[in-house]
């Protein structure tokens, strides 16, 4: 596997011709990694996104210029390369004006196709895990002084960022499933966490969904290796050539964990295969899936011969992703969460840790549905999972990239959930129950603009501290 690597293509990264790069979207999360690389590569970098956020504002102070209003007047004509999100509508003035005067204009999936050419890489797919693995492992291996280059899909608390660059020809990324992006990646080890159904609004079916994940692990060099959860359907149609299954509990997969113990809010266990045993691993990021999600970066680490002290000492360094399982209040009084989950199984799974850790409190999760789609598509699995929290609170949709569906609101979950306590707030009267509430455990989940409630909501938590 070494000899891969150091055998692999020393050319010139992309980007050292071009002087200026155009994103639009660039407030995404992939977006503002790959701007953040050309940045990097000493290229002059700008975009447009809809609204200022937290991650824009960072952009900017990093020399970023970036534009809020949709119109063609104020971008930026001397792009050399013109990227954009599938998110953005085709209608956008910019993203018009570009096609219409014939810049190269390109998706984010072709860019890093393009970057991951000539390296080593570690792609990590699924359809919830994906960003915490990768962050893991890209952390791992830059904890270690073993080096990569990553783009993720999250920011690594360790960091405050989602890209860093080393001399190491070796790459980290998160392979995204949505607009099947993650085919245009050749990886040298691939990681799939997870297969169920999702973005139905692309492929159609959850049977389509398995054919594209399938299809993703037939891109694997050869020579190279893939790591996959164990139990996921369809495994004997994955390519095999080199395959690690891993598991938190099931001892039939290649790699999984054991003598799980609970201690001051971490978790301490061993990491087991045939071959190798690592044990009195610390892991202080709470969730019972986040164990699993370590195991699969661990397999790779081992993989491309990490020690396993250095290995050790980089899980029990590790912070965490921003908004994946997020402490934003921790102490004896109070406990507040906050985690990007927005899909059923990331919320059992979010929902399940949670217990794990608190078994005594009441939970209190408020979720902010994201897309209409999927919210029709999985409304019944999503009553499921909730149902598992003691009170839940429902906020409307978020629309994201879609207009409105006949008949499809939050009011879909909330009825086909058993749970008793359960209600639907908007932003403002969510506000006015914490403030009025004492709750304990409160959880916020979500991909859409739920995010920027969770400072208002510690403030208010924080506020009920000092009056009580």
């Amino acid at each position: 596997m070494n000899e891969q690597l150091k055998n692999n293509s020393q050319n010139p990264l992309p980007g050292e011709d071009l002087e200026s790069v155009y994103f639009i979207g660039i407030g995404g999360i992939g977006m503002s990694a790959l701007a953040r690389y050309f940045k990097a590569k000493g290229v002059r970098v700008s975009g447009y996104d809809k609204t200022p956020t937290a991650l824009t504002r960072q952009l900017e102070k990093e020399g970023i210029s970036i534009q809020y209003t949709d119109d063609a007047k104020l971008i930026t004509l001397d792009a050399k390369m013109v990227v954009y999100t599938p998110a953005i509508p085709a209608t956008h003035a910019g993203l018009v004006y570009y096609r219409q005067y014939g810049y190269p204009v390109v998706k984010r999936s072709d860019v890093l196709e393009w970057i991951t050419a000539n390296s080593f890489n570690i792609c990590v797919a699924g359809t919830h895990g994906k960003t915490t693995v990768s962050t893991m492992i890209a952390h791992i291996l830059r904890d270690s002084g073993y080096g990569c280059n990553a783009f993720l899909g999250g920011i690594a608390a360790n960091y405050g960022t989602n890209f860093w660059s080393s001399e190491k020809n070796a790459v980290v990324v998160e392979a995204d499933e949505y607009d099947r992006s993650f085919l245009k990646l050749s990886p040298d080890i691939a990681v799939i966490t997870a297969m169920d159904p999702d973005h139905l609004d692309i492929y159609g079916t959850p049977e389509a969904v398995e054919d594209a994940f399938i299809e993703f692990s037939q891109k694997i060099k050869t020579g190279g290796c893939l790591v996959s959860k164990y139990g996921l359907k369809r495994t004997s149609e994955l390519n095999i050539a080199q395959h690690t299954t891993y598991s938190y509990d099931a001892m039939e997969a290649d790699v999984h964990a054991e003598n799980m113990q609970v201690q001051v809010g971490a978790y301490l266990f061993d990491i087991v295969s045939a071959k190798w045993k690592l044990k009195n691993v610390v892991l202080h990021m709470g969730g019972l899936h986040n164990i699993e999600n370590v195991i699969a970066a661990v397999a790779v680490a081992k993989y491309v011969g990490i020690d396993d002290d250095k290995i050790k000492t980089a899980v029990e360094n590790f912070k965490g992703v921003k908004r994946r399982f997020e402490y934003i209040i921790k102490n004896e009084k109070r406990v507040l969460i906050d985690d990007y989950a927005h899909h059923p199984e990331e919320l059992r799974a979010l929902i399940s840790g949670v217990r794990s850790l608190f078994p005594t409190k009441k939970m209190t999760i408020v979720f902010q549905p994201h897309l209409f789609s999927r919210t029709k598509d999985l409304a019944l699995e999503f009553a499921h999972s909730l149902d598992m929290a003691d009170e839940v609170i429902l906020l409307p949709i978020y629309p994201a990239r879609e207009l409105p569906m006949e008949g499809v609101t939050s009011k879909l979950i909330l009825d086909q959930m058993k749970l008793a306590d359960k209600h639907i707030m908007d932003k403002e009267e969510l506000k006015k129950w914490v403030k009025d509430n004492q709750s304990k455990l409160l959880v916020m989940a979500g991909a859409g603009d739920i995010d920027a409630m969770v400072q208002p909501i510690k403030e208010l938590m924080e506020s009920n501290d000092e009056k009580y």
